[in-house]
């Protein structure tokens, strides 16, 4: 049995609105006002102290005691308002579906917060089409570390060098890289014209192309 493993922000779902408005809760706390905007998703999708590091800098208030101090914070903030606009993207499902129907198990492996993850996934409704879900406090090491991944392929009683992991970032092409397994980048997220630098074993330009691609790859 093979495996397909998913990076969850800004490869599963478009989750930078909500991410942005988490961080924007914090800058205006601060008394800055909303700092980052739409054309910041690229940022949103690098995680909650990315955000926090970006915006502090915009404002000439670099200062890693304040992001270690916001960092919960926006966690709260996003936690409560996790899902209000935050998309599948198109075809997504229907890709997963067609990958299980051909003998593949899916999994998720992201550097979201496990509890957040899971809270995201179930508000969505799509938990239950994912047979593990592995995120970035679920081990002690998280990605680029290659066992984030290797632990979301065993949980699915899959060989865990038997898989590949669909991604959107260096963050992701790092940990196949790692592991010793293939990489898939989607091009249609905030970066996705970074991909092709990456140098991965496969774009994704349309998730109607994943199970040919996925099929290819798994079977070298």
């Amino acid at each position: 049995m093979t495996a397909v493993i998913f990076d969850l922000d800004g490869t599963l779902a478009d989750t930078s609105g909500d991410l942005l408005a988490a961080a924007n809760v914090c800058f205006r706390d601060m008394g800055l006002g909303d700092v980052l905007g739409a054309s910041d998703a690229g940022i949103a999708l690098r995680g909650g102290r990315a955000m926090l590091r970006a915006g502090l800098a915009r404002v000439d208030q670099s200062d890693e005691a304040t992001v270690d101090r916001y960092y919960p914070v926006l966690l709260d903030a996003y936690g409560s308002a996790i899902s209000v606009h935050t998309r599948i993207y198109p075809g997504a499902m229907e890709a997963i579906e067609s990958l299980k129907s051909h003998g593949h198990a899916v999994g998720i492996c992201t550097n979201k917060p496990e509890g957040l993850a899971e809270q995201l996934m179930r508000d969505l409704g799509v938990r239950d089409a994912f047979g593990s879900l592995v995120g970035a406090d679920t081990l002690t090491v998280r990605k680029p570390d290659p066992e984030p991944l290797f632990e979301a392929t065993r949980r699915l009683g899959v060989d865990p060098r038997a898989c590949l992991l669909v991604g959107d970032s260096d963050t992701d092409r790092n940990t196949a890289r790692a592991a010793g397994v293939p990489s898939v980048l989607v091009t249609f997220g905030p970066s996705g014209e970074d991909m092709a630098a990456l140098d991965p074993e496969a774009l994704l330009d349309d998730y109607a192309a994943l199970p040919s691609v996925a099929a290819a790859l798994l079977a070298r």
